[in-house]
């Protein structure tokens, strides 16, 4: 019998502006390609939280619809923490990074309080910090994606980043750091989407979530040229 992985896709309808749903087609074409059976469950405001979710994924929208998420996600903020220390994986880009922060105070003074699951927090600015950007992780490698953001991150004192910035700006263009980890949890600027172009990263999540079914993982040898090609062809992209 096939092993069922359930995939919980956070607010698709207001956090998607950059595409990022392709990251969850990632994780959907890659687990089955590792023998296993995708389910996908959207969230959107007001929905009741499911329960079963192997792996959780979410994407960036725009400062002016934040509001209403963010009521939300502070509503169902308990199972996401709930899951989190049980090791649950998730993703998290741009807007739905900085809600899981601390805060983000918006440019316009306006200040949405984040569920704190990643110790960080956001400034907006009034500088957008956009283009192509390299970042490295000691176990991901070079991590490959586009940045488009005018929010500030910042790490609190027991933060962790997700990687060190190589080429671009980063949680904030100042301290060389890129995105936040908190056990499997990863939250990161990079848009492009993040997945295709770093698919350790995407296998790094499929395991954690199938361990949630199975104590083995067993993957399988999937023919990644493509995704080899794409990465060579951003590595020499400019700024």
């Amino acid at each position: 019998m096939t092993t069922k992985v359930c995939i919980l896709q956070l607010y698709p309808r207001d956090m998607n502006i950059y595409g990022d749903w392709g990251n969850t087609l990632v994780l959907r074409q890659r687990l089955t390609w590792h023998g296993y059976e995708p389910q996908i469950i959207d969230y959107n405001p007001g929905d009741d939280f499911p329960d079963g979710i192997d792996l959780v994924v979410g994407g960036g929208g725009q400062d002016s619809g934040q509001g209403v998420v963010a009521q939300d996600l502070l509503r169902i903020g308990p199972r996401l923490h709930e899951l989190a220390d049980a090791d649950v994986p998730m993703l998290v880009v741009c807007g739905l990074y900085q809600l899981f922060g601390h805060y983000f105070d918006t440019v316009d003074g306006t200040r949405l309080t984040g569920i704190g699951l990643l110790d960080v927090h956001t400034v907006g600015g009034t500088t957008r910090l956009i283009g192509n950007i390299t970042t490295r992780h000691q176990d991901f490698g070079d991590i490959f994606g586009y940045e488009n953001h005018s929010g500030k991150t910042y790490l609190g004192t027991g933060g962790s980043a997700l990687g060190s910035v190589v080429q671009g700006a980063g949680n904030n263009g100042d301290d060389g750091t890129e995105g936040a980890r908190y056990r499997n949890v990863l939250g990161t600027y990079l848009h492009g989407s993040v997945l295709p172009k770093n698919p350790r990263i995407a296998d790094f999540l499929i395991e954690r979530a199938v361990r949630m079914r199975q104590p083995d993982f067993v993957p399988a040898s999937i023919d990644d040229r493509y995704a080899e090609q794409a990465r060579r062809v951003a590595a020499t992209r400019p700024r």
